[in-house]
């Protein structure tokens, strides 16, 4: 745990897991193996894919609060260019999509950091996020 802020919050990782190579399955399933392998054995698997809720960002954040309140390691996964294996698919505690829109997983990962410092922000009270339109 680290101090920020006066208070206690969880440290954040990032874990990249190697490019697959081979046949669009064998890519998946060893991406697989290595996204499994890197989650502790209690966290709370959040997997990015396109079939995923797409919540606006006050439900992604509302959502991030029961998920850290639960007080188990919240661990979002992101595929690589094949997309995901059905075994990381079962292991989601949560699916969410960015969109209907194709993004590289590089992009995906920045748009996840910045949607996840908002949510927390919003939570916070902090006045970086503006609810509706100018």
């Amino acid at each position: 745990m680290a101090r920020y802020a006066g208070r206690t919050r969880p440290a954040v990782t990032v874990t990249e897991v190697a490019e697959g190579r081979g046949s669009v399955g064998e890519i998946r399933r060893r991406e697989a193996v290595g996204l499994l392998a890197a989650l502790p054995a209690n966290a709370l698997a959040v997997v990015l894919d396109l079939g995923g809720e797409a919540p606006d960002t006050e439900g992604l954040a509302a959502r991030l609060g029961r998920w850290l309140e639960s007080g188990r390691p919240v661990c979002f996964l992101i595929g690589g260019a094949e997309g995901l294996d059905r075994s990381v698919l079962d292991r989601a505690d949560a699916v969410l999509s960015l969109g209907r829109l194709t993004w590289p997983h590089m992009l995906a990962r920045v748009m996840l950091a910045e949607q996840i410092f908002r949510a927390r922000s919003l939570a916070a009270g902090h006045p970086y996020h503006r609810a509706g339109r100018p």
